[in-house]
């Protein structure tokens, strides 16, 4: 996020055309993993904004590492997302116009499960994907709908 906390001391709360990754990764129960944020106390898988010349996969690597401390062995690109419905307004009023590129994963047995949180999310959690929370980051919905149509 320094790229667009540098861009956001020049031009403020202004909307940006926010290019970012996220990762939907479950467990060997199915259920999926959500982090709540400290920002807007939603839940959302992690990820996050892409820096200037970073690729989708490295990206998408140091955002898991930096948010939950996990390595994933293996991910898949699942799908990417944009339009209106991921123009998103944060708590402080930046404004963003989402271009979001999301991955699948799963937690194997043999992983380190020690999941360690960044000063970005105050809690985790497994949940089954019939028992999601309501307060789910709203430019995500769309995503976790989109995986849970998939996955049935």
């Amino acid at each position: 996020m320094e790229y667009i906390t540098s861009l956001r001391k020049m031009i403020g709360h202004q909307p940006i055309l926010m290019v970012g990754v996220t990762v939907l990764i479950c467990n060997e129960l199915g259920q999926l993993l959500l982090l709540k944020r400290t920002d807007n106390l939603c839940w959302g898988p992690p990820g996050g904004a892409i820096e200037p010349g970073e690729n989708l996969e490295a990206s998408l690597r140091r955002e898991i590492l930096e948010e939950t401390g996990i390595n994933l062995a293996k991910i898949k690109l699942f799908d990417a997302f944009s339009g209106p419905e991921f123009d998103y307004t944060y708590p402080n009023g930046d404004e963003v116009y989402n271009v979001i590129i999301v991955y699948s994963s799963q937690m194997d047995d043999h992983i380190n499960h020690t999941i360690v949180l960044n000063e970005e999310h105050s809690e985790w959690k497994w949940f089954d994907l019939s028992d999601l929370p309501s307060s789910i980051s709203p430019p995500l919905v769309p995503v976790i709908e989109k995986y849970i149509s998939n996955e049935r």
